[in-house]
């Protein structure tokens, strides 16, 4: 009878100290409140009553990073949100070094929203936010290493101007639409001025070029049958038949 006792006995013990750890995790164990190492994942045991095991998931995790109220270099006052992705790399940093890694890399990407995205002009927020990204990113990264959590991209979502801003922003697009169309209607105006100048000089050098383009013009016009139009004759074209009478 002592021997089934103590065999239930172990064999309870084993058990209350069976823990699973899946694939995406890692286990931190603390005995007696001190760090004795990491779990891989699969199945582990703990030391009853001695070891306590915090599980870390080293997945990505996605954060929005709520509107911040920036304001830019120039003295614009802006909203901004972001979404933020990181991941534990360390799991053991991530719980001894930090009380909460999620709530903690949270707060410094909203801090470094707001200070990194004031030194910059609002033109270049919204023109190079590729460049901008990346510096969030650099930053954000380099205060949480000592977590052990690695940001893998900061991106920023919305920039939000105030309304007076959109309205000048409109007026300088339609400015800008404006110029651009009175530049085309410049450059096709000046191209047509070099053709009806080549076509001219070409008239200028063959008379009888001349004469065949207004027998043109006097037939298209000769098509139109609802007015009447009165066409000067060039004396081009009659002189040879005056010559022709003086002659006789």
């Amino acid at each position: 009878m002592p021997v089934i006792v103590a065999i239930v006995f172990v064999l309870l013990f084993v058990i209350m100290g069976l823990r699973v750890v899946q694939e995406y995790e890692r286990g931190v164990v603390l005995r007696l409140g001190k760090y004795a190492g990491i779990k891989q994942a699969g199945l582990v045991w703990l030391v009853p009553f001695l070891d306590r095991m915090i599980k870390v998931d080293l997945r990505v995790v996605a954060r929005d990073v709520p509107a911040q109220d920036v304001i830019t270099r120039d003295n614009v006052s802006l909203k901004v949100n972001a979404v933020i992705y990181f991941r534990v790399v360390q799991p053991e940093k991530a719980i001894l070094q930090v009380e909460n890694y999620l709530y903690a890399t949270s707060m410094i990407a909203q801090t470094t929203l707001r200070s990194q995205l004031g030194q910059h002009e609002m033109d270049h927020l919204l023109s190079d936010r590729d460049r901008i990204n990346q510096e969030l990113q650099k930053t954000i990264d380099t205060l949480t290493e000592p977590w052990g959590v690695k940001v893998s991209a900061v991106e920023v979502k919305n920039v939000d101007l105030p309304p007076e801003m959109q309205r000048a922003m409109a007026k300088q697009a339609e400015a800008e639409r404006e110029k651009r169309a009175k530049i085309i209607s410049a450059e096709g105006e000046e191209q047509s001025s070099l053709k009806l100048k080549q076509a001219s000089d070409m008239l200028v050098q063959s008379p009888a070029a001349l004469q065949l383009r207004y027998l043109q013009t006097l037939a298209e016009i000769a098509t139109e049958k609802n007015s009447t139009i009165i066409f000067p004759l060039p004396i081009e074209l009659v002189r040879p038949f005056l010559e022709m009478a003086k002659k006789s």
